[in-house]
């Protein structure tokens, strides 16, 4: 098994990208586009590519791509721009065979540590689009009663959800606190799903594994283990 398979089914990612273009191939041509054979086998392939990525995400990160459904196709046109600009420029640039084996420079290292494609995502995406109501710490000492002093403390000490907006303001998601607190396990949570967005991303979402139960409101009865357990297999994937 490649690390593109699955257990459940068994087909490469690869397989099954074929397997969508032919389809799309022959929904192309039975519905009348005129294309080139290889205008028609580019776009299968495509199709076929992008949506056996889909289908190999984990099911936060298709969850993440459901929020953002209205604007697919918005996004699949500046998909395929950028991958017409990327073969413009790679069809001018001086050929030069001796770059072929160097070392990719510091910069790609810096790339390969950067968030994950649902990190992105949620990075790029308005906050109440997908976190929920938040609020500064200037409303939760004037609404909740929580000093300044105390909110900053549970921050340093990772016990609450802090989401930056902006350049270093955060804000704070209001479903995660019980009774002027943060619910308890929040801090085992962020352990194992280190990203504040995609943690509370996760929180907020019903998971499959904890039978369809939102481990947020698992953490506000107390029901911490399960849910801990629940996000270190999440981490691991």
């Amino acid at each position: 098994m490649t690390r593109f398979q699955t257990p459940t089914d068994g087909i490469s990612q690869e397989a099954l990208a074929g397997l969508v273009a032919e389809a799309v191939q022959q929904a192309l041509v039975q519905h009348g586009i005129a294309l080139d054979p290889q205008a028609l086998a580019s776009a299968g392939a495509v199709a076929g590519s992008i949506a056996a990525a889909l289908t190999f995400l984990s099911q936060t990160q298709r969850l993440a791509i459901d929020t953002v459904r209205g604007e697919w196709t918005a996004f699949a046109t500046e998909f395929v721009q950028s991958m017409v600009d990327k073969a413009a420029r790679r069809a001018t640039a001086p050929r030069n065979p001796a770059a072929v084996d160097e070392p990719a420079p510091a910069a790609d290292a810096d790339k390969a540590a950067s968030p994950q494609p649902g990190e992105r995502m949620l990075q790029s995406m308005l906050i109440e689009d997908w976190a929920g109501e938040v609020a500064g710490s200037t409303y939760l000492e004037e609404k909740f009663r929580i000093p300044r002093s105390t909110l900053h403390r549970w921050q340093r000490r990772s016990e609450v959800i802090a989401l930056r907006k902006g350049g270093r303001k955060h804000v704070f998601p209001l479903a995660q606190f019980v009774d002027g607190r943060p619910a308890a396990g929040i801090r085992a949570v962020l352990s194992e799903i280190v990203n504040p967005r995609l943690a509370w991303f996760w929180l907020t979402r019903a998971a499959p594994e904890l039978g369809g139960r939102v481990p947020i409101e698992m953490l506000k009865q107390d029901m911490v283990q399960e849910v801990v357990l629940v996000a270190r297999g999440f981490a691991t994937t």
